[in-house]
């Protein structure tokens, strides 16, 4: 099948047949007439995913997963698609099941796109991930880990202000205002809080005040960065300025309300992108990241940079960061689409070692 795959992608991008993995509640309708752009946000990456492959001549089954692999299996064995293009975020309703899915994909010897199990396990565990990059000696904020159930002991290497996440869940569940701390005992207060609000053991690490900025990077042993984006917090103020919480990325009218927008990075210091080019490149690599992802940084008025974390599949909807840093580099959606699936095709996973 890996073959199939490979050899139609290497004859000018014929057409394939591609099983778009996702949420079973976020299989799009057949058509937007009458929704709102609220209600169409819900489902757009995977809209946008799968309109852009049919445009482009593909044959395009959506497959939307809750808890059971068997329909996964039928559609494997009995479609028998060139590739699945996996858009899923979560399974059985735990964010860091997607990567077991992927595993069942390497089982089934079916080629997918974007990251392989191992990356997507160390980059979703955020401590761990911090933990590899302070080795490899890339800059991360200092940190610790509050386990649920365990005694509460803040370590005196920490300074404040100190922000507090949980250790697993993204798209910024469980970040506001109030994730910033400045004292022992609201530090306690937000641990807390973590714990019972996301199921999770609480990241907290200090606070690096700054510009937001985050870089795309695409491939698997040869790699490409796009260009450097940045968060623009637009008119909020400056005790909330800074902080990318979910009514800051997801919340369309209070992105409106307060000019709140991504766009290329506009004068960075002498050398920066090229430095963040070079440091991305590393973090991919010392994560054991495939497919593609993106590193969220914040650099300080000095100017030094600091890694927040690195997401694996990250957004891929038209016009999210991901998609629009790529159209500032020259590729446009389509083609990147092609380029993911291209990346999936030639993945070499374990299973198509063995066959070579």
């Amino acid at each position: 099948k890996n073959d199939t795959c490979c050899e139609r992608q290497r004859s000018d991008m014929k057409p394939l047949r591609i099983l778009v993995l996702m949420h079973e509640s976020l299989v799009p309708p057949p058509s937007l007439e009458g929704l709102t752009e609220k209600e169409i946000d819900e489902f757009r990456t995977e809209y946008d995913v799968m309109t852009a492959l049919q445009n482009a001549g593909h044959t395009v089954r959506a497959l939307g997963l809750q808890d059971n692999l068997s329909d996964l299996r039928n559609a494997i064995t009995e479609w028998k698609p060139d590739i699945a293009f996996n858009l899923l975020e979560e399974f059985q309703s735990i964010v860091t099941y997607d990567q077991y899915v992927v595993a069942f994909l390497e089982l089934m010897r079916q080629p997918y796109t974007g990251c392989n199990p191992r990356g997507m396990m160390i980059s979703r565990d955020k401590a761990l991930s911090k933990q590899i990059l302070a080795y490899h000696r890339i800059p991360t904020p200092g940190f610790a880990v509050f386990r649920r159930g365990r005694r509460y002991h803040l370590p005196r290497r920490l300074k404040f202000p100190l922000f507090v996440k949980s250790v697993t869940e993204d798209a910024s569940l469980g970040i506001s205002q109030a994730s910033i701390v400045w004292d022992a005992e609201r530090l306690k207060e937000r641990v807390e809080f973590i714990h019972e609000q996301t199921n999770s053991d609480a990241l907290v690490e200090e606070y690096i005040e700054g510009r937001e900025l985050y870089v795309g990077v695409l491939g698997n042993e040869r790699l490409r960065t796009f260009p450097v984006w940045e968060m623009d917090f637009g008119t909020l103020p400056e005790v909330m300025a800074g902080i990318a919480t979910r009514k800051v990325k997801w919340d369309r009218r209070y992105q409106q309300k307060h000019g709140i927008r991504t766009g290329a990075a506009q004068n960075l210091p002498d050398g920066m992108a090229a430095y963040l080019d070079k440091l991305s490149k590393r973090i991919y690599r010392a994560l054991s990241l495939s497919g593609y992802a993106r590193m969220d940084f914040r650099m300080r008025p000095d100017g030094s940079v600091f890694v927040l974390e690195a997401n694996a599949n990250p957004n891929i909807s038209l016009n999210e960061d991901f998609a629009e840093s790529a159209r500032a580099a020259g590729v446009e959606y389509p083609a990147l689409l092609e380029q993911i699936i291209r990346l999936g095709c030639n993945y070499q996973a374990a299973w198509v070692a063995n066959e070579d």
